[in-house]
C-alpha cells in the first residue's frame, strides 16, 4: 500500500501537470512567461529520480529542515485512521513524491507539446475555429482531448520505468514500500522474494495496459466506432 499510494499520487500529478503544461506551451497566444519554463522542464527531465531525491533531502531535510528526510511515519505516531497519522504520512511522502513528480513533469510536458503541435495542424481544429467556437473549447475538447491519447498509452507503458525508479527513491528515503523490500531482497540474495516482486510488477503493467484500453474508447469514440465498422 505504501508504494501504490506513493506511485499513484506522483504519477497522476506528473502526468496531469506535465500534459497540461505541455499543451499550454504549444498553444498560440500563450505568454512568454510560460515558455521560460521549457529549459527548466528539460533539465528536470534529464535528472534521475534518486539524484533529485538526494537534493531534496539536503535542501528541505537538512539545510532547511521543514520536512522529514526519511521514513513514512513519525516514530511517535501510531499507524491508524487518525488526523495525526494522516498528516504524518503526507509530510513524509512529500519529498519522495516530489522527486518523482519533478523528474516526470518535463518528460510528459515535452511529449504533450509535440502531440499538440501535430494536432493543431489537423482539419478539425481549423473547422472548429471557423465555426466560431471559443478558444477554451477548442483547446480542451479538440486539442488536448486528441493529443492526450498517445500520452495515455505511454503512461501505461511507463509504469515499469516508474516502478524501477521508485526502487531507488524508496531506498534513498528509507520508505517502506516494494522498492525498499526489493533492495533488501537483493542484499540477502532472496531469489524467491525477488521473483514475487517482479511478478507483481509485471501484473501491475498488464493491469495498467488493460485499463488504458478500456479508457481510450471513452475519450475517443472513434476507437469503438472503428471496431463496430470492422465487425
Amino acid at each position: 500500500p505504501w508504494t501504490i499510494g506513493l506511485l499513484t499520487v506522483a504519477t497522476v500529478l506528473a502526468f496531469g501537470i506535465g500534459s497540461l503544461f505541455g499543451a499550454l506551451i504549444s498553444w498560440p497566444g500563450m505568454t512568454r512567461l510560460v515558455h521560460i519554463f521549457v529549459p527548466i522542464l528539460m533539465t528536470f527531465a534529464a535528472i534521475p529520480y534518486y539524484l533529485l531525491g538526494v537534493w531534496l533531502i539536503f535542501l528541505f531535510g537538512i539545510f532547511w529542515p521543514i520536512l522529514p528526510a526519511g521514513g513514512a511515519l513519525a516514530y511517535n505516531v501510531t499507524l491508524a485512521f487518525t488526523w495525526e497519522a494522516i498528516v504524518s504520512i503526507i509530510r513524509h511522502g512529500i519529498l519522495p513524491a516530489a522527486s518523482l513528480v519533478l523528474a516526470g513533469i518535463g518528460f510528459w510536458a515535452l511529449g504533450m507539446r509535440g502531440m499538440m503541435i501535430t494536432t493543431m495542424g489537423e482539419d478539425y481544429m481549423k473547422l472548429a475555429e471557423y465555426k466560431g467556437l471559443s478558444p477554451r473549447r477548442i483547446f480542451l475538447w479538440y486539442g488536448v482531448r486528441n493529443a492526450v491519447l498517445p500520452q495515455l498509452t505511454a503512461l501505461a507503458i511507463s509504469v515499469a520505468f516508474i516502478f524501477s525508479g521508485a526502487v531507488l527513491v524508496e531506498t534513498v528515503f528509507a520508505y517502506p514500500g516494494i522498492g525498499s523490500l526489493l533492495f533488501r531482497a537483493i542484499q540477502l540474495n532472496d531469489y524467491l522474494l525477488m521473483q514475487g516482486i517482479l511478478m507483481f510488477a509485471v501484473l501491475a503493467i498488464g493491469v495498467a495496459l488493460l485499463a488504458i484500453d478500456l479508457i481510450n474508447p471513452l475519450i475517443d469514440p472513434r476507437i469503438s466506432h472503428g471496431a463496430r465498422t470492422e465487425d
